[in-house]
């Protein structure tokens, strides 16, 4: 569990250094350069990563169960994720509605994908880690729309139904294929319940 705890203060805390650390991260851009910075950046994200991977796997082996799940929370969890999908797909499609509705679509997605995890999967390390990515995801929106309100941060869109339906349609093959095929081969967990 340790791995994972320190796996998640390296990610989220790099990700959240705009938020809570804007001096110091300006003053490493500053001395150091921009290319020396997102070096960091990715250099501790990656850390980050490799280490909640490792360490929820290890965590995996021997769950402290804290609630279990129910059909009709598995169901709720797959539309959750499907929606997700598709603000992702929305966050790499340029000029959709969805996204200038939104604001922040990646960000919403992984407030999606985490408490549609929190539902079906009820040990600690589960809570620990699905737990600290929807806080992250929820503070960091939080800031983020404040941000743009701030900067007086405007978004339009003037790809109309085309886009949104290409969106909708990219997220749903996305998260077909994720769930039927990828997620089982990826996670080692297949997320279609068998009966």
């Amino acid at each position: 569990m340790l791995l994972l705890i320190v796996g998640l203060i390296l990610f989220i805390g790099i990700h959240l250094s705009r938020i809570l650390a804007e001096q110091w991260r300006e003053r490493v851009r500053a001395e150091r350069g921009e290319v020396v910075w997102k070096g960091l950046y990715a250099l501790v994200s990656l850390l980050g990563l490799v280490l909640i991977i490792y360490g929820y796997g290890q965590a995996r082996q021997a769950p402290v169960w804290l609630w279990h799940t129910s059909n009709i929370l598995v169901a709720v969890a797959w539309l959750l994720t499907l929606i997700a999908f598709v603000l992702l797909a929305a966050y790499g499609i340029p000029n959709n509605p969805i996204r200038a509705a939104v604001g922040h679509p990646m960000v919403v997605a992984v407030k999606l994908w985490a408490f549609a995890h929190l539902l079906v999967n009820g040990s600690l390390a589960d809570l620990v880690m699905f737990g600290s990515f929807l806080f992250w995801a929820v503070f960091l929106y939080a800031a983020s729309r404040r941000r743009d309100r701030r900067d007086g941060v405007s978004r339009t869109s003037t790809g109309g139904f085309a886009r949104t339906a290409l969106v909708v349609v990219v997220g749903t093959a996305a998260w077909a294929v994720f769930s039927i095929w990828a997620h089982k081969l990826l996670i080692g967990v297949s997320p279609i319940p068998v009966t």
